[in-house]
């Protein structure tokens, strides 16, 4: 059968299918431990599912509107005002099946064909396939550890032109865990003050910020916020990754047009799912604080053992769950000329999954996640030491 040329353009997910790798190996008795994952690996909180069952007992089993429920998107604007001090109408929100279907759907709905896309790399994987999927043409914009990994006021500006319709910022970052600060956002929207550039910011891992404190752009003016696109969701923040709900905030007459692709593609997002969504954000602010303690403590054990490794540095990340190594200088002293090829012989010889970075716009690195338990990761760390002992000394 001839698929579309299309669909022979994209590129399949390397963390997808790294994961996906891990998991058969492990399902053939492999001992595997994978750093690959992008999700907690808690289990979503009793309390939600507690009200997932009794909202699937009651009858909500139904298709709903294509934008959410009323009621999770009265939620979701509760939550923005005590998060985020932004004010949004329902009519401002859509709720998706997952951040990745809203962020595919915002450039499905806002691209023409030959429309550039400004997106700093390291970038996460879907963003660049995405919008080449819809036609549009990613531009990247490529940063570096002296700027943490950050876009500059400076290296915008040089990726501007007539074509640029759209900026896309993630803070905190995948796969870096850098956070933008309100300065350094502000720099960033200076740039674009008198401009009509759409801004999409991906603020999945806002929770999960260590030492400093999660701004959102939409935050700086009221005429930067009508100009930018929120995207957010529970899949992070209470470890509800399979239950897939996300969320937009934005200009109403675009949230309409999300919601009008829904209704061609999904109809809608499962109804019960949305009522879990619906307790997460009930849920006593103390809960994820708890939560977010957790991963702090991670990062810091993660941080230690990602220095103890021969030829290996790293930037300490400000929040998400990621490591992001520079691993170039150590696949070469192990014998191999990319740290693609150092990922798969760690893999095939140690049973330790990690994703490189060349995924992200990025082939002298790669992500690490910290998303399980200390123990876990410790031992992981372990046999990539091991590894590289055994390559360096052979």
């Amino acid at each position: 059968m001839e698929l579309s040329k299309k669909v022979k353009s994209i590129t399949p997910s390397q963390t997808i299918e790294i994961t996906n790798t891990a998991r058969q190996l492990k399902a053939e008795g492999v001992d595997v431990i994978s750093l690959s994952a992008g999700e907690p690996d808690f289990n979503t909180p009793d309390e939600i599912i507690d009200a997932v069952n009794a909202a699937a007992k009651a009858g909500h089993t139904k298709y709903t509107a294509s934008a959410g429920l009323p009621e999770l998107r009265e939620a979701i604007t509760k939550k923005m005002q005590r998060d985020n001090n932004l004010t949004y109408d329902s009519t401002e929100i859509y709720v998706g099946n997952g951040a990745k279907q809203v962020l595919y759907n915002i450039f499905l709905a806002t691209l023409n064909p030959g429309d550039e896309v400004i997106v700093p790399s390291p970038y996460w994987v879907s963003y660049t396939e995405q919008i080449k999927m819809v036609g549009g043409e990613p531009v990247t914009a490529v940063t570096g550890e002296d700027t943490h990994f950050k876009l500059t006021p400076e290296l915008l500006k040089a990726h501007l032109t007539e074509k640029t319709k759209m900026l896309v910022l993630n803070s905190p970052n995948n796969p870096t865990g850098s956070v933008y600060s309100k300065k350094e956002l502000q720099a960033l929207s200076d740039v674009l003050a008198h401009t009509d550039i759409i801004i999409v910011v991906d603020e999945i891992y806002e929770v999960l910020t260590y030492g400093t404190k999660h701004v959102s752009i939409a935050s700086l003016s009221d005429e930067v916020k009508a100009r930018t696109i929120i995207v957010n969701g529970v899949s992070k923040s209470h470890s509800m990754t399979g239950w897939r709900v996300g969320y937009a905030c934005g200009d109403a007459e675009l949230i309409s047009a999300l919601a009008a692709l829904t209704s061609q593609s999904t109809t809608s997002v499962a109804e019960p799912a949305q009522y879990g969504a619906i307790a997460a954000y009930n849920m006593d602010p103390e809960e994820t604080e708890a939560y977010r303690a957790i991963f702090e403590r991670r990062r810091d054990n993660a941080y230690e053992k990602i220095s103890e490794l021969p030829h290996v540095t790293c930037l300490k990340p400000e929040g998400a769950f990621y490591l992001f190594p520079h691993m170039q200088t150590c696949a070469e002293a192990c014998g191999y000329k990319t740290v693609d090829e150092f990922v798969k012989n760690i893999l095939r010889e140690k049973h330790v999954a990690f994703v490189p970075g060349s995924g992200f716009g990025a082939p002298e690195y790669a992500r690490i996640s910290y998303s399980l338990g200390e123990e876990k990761f410790n031992e992981a760390i372990s046999r990539i030491k091991e590894f590289i002992e055994e390559k360096t000394n052979a």
